[in-house]
């Protein structure tokens, strides 16, 4: 015989479950820069560049329960001592998030959202250091969860909340 008491808490849990909505409306590159300093010798150059990048991911609520998620990606190359280029990517998207306790909320923004980003981040950081004459930068995945970690345990440490669905220094930084 079926303990009577568990069947409803299992059922609210799912009828929760079923009631929670995260999806993209509409994602965008808020920004972009790339700068090539010493075009045309740095194009001239066999060496690849070393390059250096680096993370940061930032929230912020909008009306109801919709919030703004940027990504943003740095990169810097050198070739010797040399500056290579800078790409600098900010790519946003606008995702609705319903159903979620407020506790769900900020790791959903820092993790989840930029998780769902970065495919088209990667692709337009790579299309734009090759249309300025370089290889194609092929990021590798970028470990979200770490990255938000690291955050937190840098806020705890600072004496910080840490709460809140992002803003202005609220990002998470990070190399990858």
């Amino acid at each position: 015989m079926a303990d009577e008491t568990s069947e409803p808490a299992a059922g609210q849990a799912g009828a929760e479950a079923a009631q929670q909505q995260l999806f993209i409306r509409a994602q965008y590159v808020k920004d972009l820069s790339f700068e090539n300093p010493r075009a045309p010798a740095s194009l001239r150059e066999g060496a690849a560049p070393q390059v250096e990048l680096s993370v940061s991911v930032n929230g912020r609520p909008m009306e109801g329960d919709d919030h703004e998620v940027e990504l943003v990606l740095t990169a810097n190359a050198k070739q010797g001592d040399e500056v290579a280029f800078v790409a600098e990517l900010s790519y946003a998207g606008v995702f609705h998030l319903s159903g979620f306790n407020p506790e769900q909320l900020r790791p959903l923004v820092m993790i989840e959202c930029p998780r769902h980003l970065f495919p088209f981040a990667r692709r337009v950081l790579a299309d734009c250091t090759r249309d300025g004459g370089f290889p194609p930068l092929m990021l590798d995945p970028i470990d979200f969860l770490a990255l938000y970690r690291r955050s937190q345990e840098a806020a705890a440490a600072q004496g910080q909340d840490g709460g809140g669905t992002g803003g202005n220094g609220n990002g998470q930084q990070g190399n990858a």
